[in-house]
């Protein structure tokens, strides 16, 4: 849960708190969750708290400008990703919130559509579309490289070497 908490908020100190919450907001409604689905709750619970995270802290962004001096320099700063020597960690804090957390789920967690959609409240093709974008993004990330793909020029047919028939 923290190896999650961990991929969705790229650091790990947020990670633990935020894996600390939501095992306190699952105690706290532990006899109305349905024993077979304890680990979807849990799931489903962890990444909408990193959600709501996410949003408020947009929101107090946004309002950093109309706050004093001394206030403003009280505040976090949101994306914490200047010190980071991981790659990935860097390419995945640069994608929006959702996008992340779909491309952990899906590639980390190795959920299926279904799932993420059911997590998220949202469409199985919004979880494609939110999977693609952020796939996409994370290759065209800079401090990720390039990565070498195949090229899209068919390759010329082979001849078995002693019939002559194309392979």
């Amino acid at each position: 849960m923290v190896r999650t908490a961990h991929l969705l908020t790229g650091d790990l100190h947020e990670a633990e708190d935020l894996a600390r919450t939501t095992l306190a907001r699952v105690r706290a409604r532990w006899r109305r969750i349905p024993r077979n689905d304890v680990d979807f709750y849990v799931r489903r619970s962890l990444v909408r708290t990193h959600l709501g995270r996410t949003r408020r802290r947009r929101a107090a962004r946004m309002l950093t400008p109309l706050l004093p001096e001394r206030a403003r320099r009280a505040l976090p700063d949101p994306a914490g990703a200047a010190g980071r020597g991981d790659a990935l960690g860097r390419a995945l804090s640069a994608l929006p919130s959702r996008r992340r957390a779909v491309v952990v789920l899906r590639h980390w967690e190795g959920l299926g559509e279904a799932e993420i959609a059911q997590l998220l409240g949202c469409s199985a093709g919004t979880v494609r579309a939110h999977a693609r974008r952020g796939l996409a993004a994370l290759r065209a990330h800079p401090s990720l490289g390039p990565v070498v793909t195949p090229s899209a020029a068919p390759s010329p047919a082979r001849r078995h070497p002693v019939s002559g028939a194309r392979t």
